[in-house]
């Protein structure tokens, strides 16, 4: 069956045909039939270079032929156990050794479950009951945080399913405003938990700190008792070695990591100072567990990713990444188009703004009518981008650098027809 048959043929049996929402578009998806290196081809036989790259867990390319071997090796000596193994404290120490919080870790399935249990651990430790995140940032799909500004700083359900009473208890301000967050602190600090925040805010496109904001924050959540949660859960190995408190130099409390950290298999984790993580149960008094947390095919694939992401790899992508990125300005300024192209290591997106985009107001001011004609040319020139304004997208060290000038090419097409040129 081609792409349009299995569609129709699913949503008999899988809610809207997708098993996520972001995976749906209209007329209908593409049905993936194999990814390798930079490619992906669907059961129609199309092939595209993906910058989607399953929403960022690809870093070193689709079915990296160490990463499969390693793992194909783990499989045949079981899938899992529900015991511990070796190889989970290999891969706590690996993430020790990169990420500057980091003094203990606990693997769970999902970048969803590491930030619930985040909020949890920074609850019980505090014994405090409110956490602040900012408008229009995502992480993940638990009732904690899938909401939406309702009166003065409080928010309300944005899902059916929320219940208010938990909504209350999570307040937002604007990304990028310290004024917003100050004045909050001072109303209600004595009963925040936690500040969680994307350092790069990845599920609103690729907005990135203002110079000194996330120092600002560090030192707001100190002086106020509260915890500072990173969550790198896009941009934890991605951006660096360290992830962005690497990157920016800014030292969180607790930090979330998924996608990258499993090169493509489902794993995430949790990691901060000891006497902070030493509270989560057996040794302390939050309980969080899972059956494949810590499950051994994940974490083979995580201690064989990371053993290729060394120094030498980033400085090589990034460099890629650096002069992909100004071949697209230099493309929209030729067109003399009012738009921004962002992002920075190996992410990148382009806003169809005429200003600068730093926060979730100003994204959603952006003309999403034409992105959607923009991500369908792409497609029909060989690009695969998430179908959306609001994602960011990435490069991996399989991207060639011919790849990403068909990419370029494809992407001045595109912009040509989305503005009628």
């Amino acid at each position: 069956m081609n792409s349009e048959e299995l569609f129709n043929e699913s949503k008999k049996y899988i809610p809207g045909g997708v098993n996520s929402p972001v995976r749906a578009f209209e007329p209908y998806p593409f049905f993936v039939k194999e990814a390798k290196g930079s490619h992906i081809r669907d059961v129609d036989g199309n092939d595209y270079i993906d910058h989607c790259l399953a929403y960022g867990p690809i870093l070193l390319g689709h079915s990296d032929e160490d990463v499969m071997a390693d793992v194909k090796a783990q499989m045949e000596m079981g899938t899992a156990y529900g015991a511990p193994t070796e190889n989970e404290i290999k891969l706590a120490k690996e993430v020790i050794d990169r990420v500057p919080c980091a003094e203990m870790v606990r693997f769970v399935s999902t970048g969803v479950e590491a930030t619930m249990a985040a909020i949890r651990l920074a609850r019980g430790y505090t014994q405090r009951d409110k956490i602040v995140k900012f408008e229009g940032a995502y992480h993940g799909a638990h009732d904690n945080v899938l909401v939406k500004p309702g009166d003065s700083y409080s928010c309300v359900p944005d899902s059916l399913g929320v219940p208010a009473d938990t909504a209350k208890n999570t307040l937002t301000v604007p990304y990028n405003d310290e004024e917003a967050l100050t004045k909050l602190i001072e109303e209600e600090g004595e009963n925040i938990a936690c500040v969680i925040v994307e350092p790069v805010m990845g599920n609103i496109g690729c907005i990135q700190p203002k110079i000194g904001y996330l120092k600002f924050l560090r030192k707001i959540t100190e002086e106020n008792d509260i915890l500072l949660i990173f969550d790198e859960v896009i941009t934890g190995f991605r951006v660096s070695r360290g992830g962005a408190q690497q990157y920016f130099g800014v030292t969180p409390d607790l930090a979330t990591f998924a996608k990258v950290l499993g090169g493509g298999f489902p794993i995430g984790a949790y990691a901060g100072k000891r006497e902070i993580m030493e509270y989560i149960a057996p040794s302390g008094p939050v309980y969080q567990a899972g059956t494949y947390s810590g499950n051994p095919v994940s974490v083979q694939a995580g201690l064989s990713t990371l053993k290729k992401l060394d120094f030498q790899f980033y400085g090589d992508l990034n460099k890629r990444s650096d002069d992909f990125r100004n071949n697209i300005a230099d493309i929209v300024e030729d067109l003399e188009l009012n738009i921004k192209v962002v992002g920075l290591a190996s992410m990148f997106q382009i806003y169809f703004s005429p200003f600068p985009v730093m926060n979730n107001d100003l994204a959603q001011m952006c003309d999403k009518k034409r992105f959607l004609t923009y991500f369908r040319e792409l497609l029909k020139n060989g690009v695969f981008i998430p179908p959306s304004q609001f994602e960011c997208n990435f490069i991996s060290g399989a991207h060639t650098v011919e790849d990403l000038s068909k990419t370029a090419e494809a992407v001045e097409a595109a912009l040509k027809v989305a503005w009628e040129l």
